[in-house]
C-alpha cells in the first residue's frame, strides 16, 4: 500500500513450570451487573509521533481509570508501515497491519491511519481523543462473555499451549464467527534513538504479541459446548507476569461478539 494512504493523526484531529495450569474467569456477578465487555482494539506505532498520547490513554482505560459503565478488554497492535520512517517498531507486525487494513474497509474509511481505536469492531476513532472513545464504549452493543475454561501448558521452553473450552453464550448462525485468542503483554519500555520519536522512552500496556484462531465456529447454540486448542510461540524474555490473554469472537467483517480476558499463571 503506498505511503500516500497512511496518516499519523494528533488530539487536534477530529476524532518455566510446563505444568498444566487453570485459569480463573470473570466474576458471574460482575457480567450480571455489567452485561458483557466491550473489545478495544487501538492500532499503533513506535514510529509515529502521536502513538505514545495514545498508549497512555489505552494504558489508562485497561488499568480502569475511568469509569465507565461497560467494562473493557483493551489490545494495543503494533503495526509496522512507519518503519520506513527511522526506526522499526520492536512489537510491530504484518499481520496487525492487515488487521487494521480490514477494519478500514469494513468500516468503510479512505484511510489507514495511526493512533487509531476500533470499539467492539464496529466504531473507530482517532486514539487520542478522549471524548470519542469513552462516548464510543458507551454506545457499543455488549454481549455476554464466554464461559471459556483454560489450561495452559509449556511443552517447549518457546511455546506456550492454551486448551479451552466453554460456551460462547451466543447463537452462531450460518454464516459463522472465529474465536481468536490474543496474548499481550504490559510493562514494555522502549528507548527510541531514531525517527519522530527520538529520545524518548516509551510505555506500552496490552501489546499483542501473538494473535491466533482457535476455531471457525457455524450453527451452533448459545449453550453448546466448544473446545479448541492453540500454540503460541513465544519471544525472548517472555515473563508470564507480565502477560494476559484475551478470548474474542469475531464475524466475517470483524465485529465483535463477545470477550473474555485470562490472567495467565505467574510460575508458567
Amino acid at each position: 500500500m503506498a505511503p500516500r494512504l497512511f496518516a499519523c493523526f494528533g488530539t487536534s484531529s477530529r476524532r518455566a513450570a510446563y505444568e498444566k495450569q487453570t485459569a480463573t474467569t470473570a466474576d458471574a456477578s460482575a457480567e450480571q451487573r455489567w452485561g458483557g465487555t466491550v473489545l478495544v482494539e487501538l492500532f499503533s506505532s513506535q514510529g509515529c509521533a502521536t502513538s505514545p498520547e495514545a498508549e497512555v490513554l489505552i494504558s489508562r482505560l485497561g488499568r480502569g481509570d475511568f469509569e465507565l459503565e461497560a467494562p473493557v478488554i483493551v489490545l494495543s497492535h503494533h503495526v509496522d508501515y512507519w518503519d520506513y520512517m527511522g526506526w522499526k517498531d520492536p512489537f510491530g507486525s504484518s499481520q496487525s497491519t492487515v488487521r487494521q487494513k480490514t477494519y478500514v474497509e469494513a468500516l468503510r474509511l479512505d484511510t489507514m491511519f495511526t493512533p487509531q481505536v476500533v470499539v467492539q469492531g464496529r466504531a473507530q476513532c482517532v486514539g487520542t481523543d478522549q471524548e470519542d472513545l469513552l462516548s464510543a464504549i458507551a454506545s457499543a452493543p455488549r454481549f455476554p462473555a464466554p464461559t471459556f475454561q483454560a489450561t495452559f501448558q509449556r511443552p517447549s521452553p518457546d511455546t506456550l499451549q492454551v486448551n479451552l473450552s466453554g460456551a460462547l453464550r451466543s447463537k452462531v448462525d450460518s454464516q459463522g464467527v472465529n474465536v481468536m485468542v490474543a496474548l499481550y503483554e504490559s510493562g514494555l519500555v522502549t528507548d527510541i534513538p531514531k525517527g519522530e520519536n527520538k529520545g524518548r522512552v516509551l510505555s506500552s500496556d496490552f501489546v499483542v504479541r501473538r494473535l491466533e484462531k482457535l476455531c471457525a465456529v457455524k450453527d451452533v447454540s448459545a449453550k453448546k459446548t466448544v473446545s479448541g486448542t492453540v500454540s503460541l510461540p513465544l519471544w525472548r524474555g517472555f515473563n508470564s507476569s507480565k502477560c494476559g490473554m484475551a478470548v474474542f469472537v469475531q464475524n466475517s467483517g470483524y465485529q465483535i461478539f463477545g470477550s473474555q480476558n485470562f490472567s495467565l499463571p505467574h510460575n508458567l
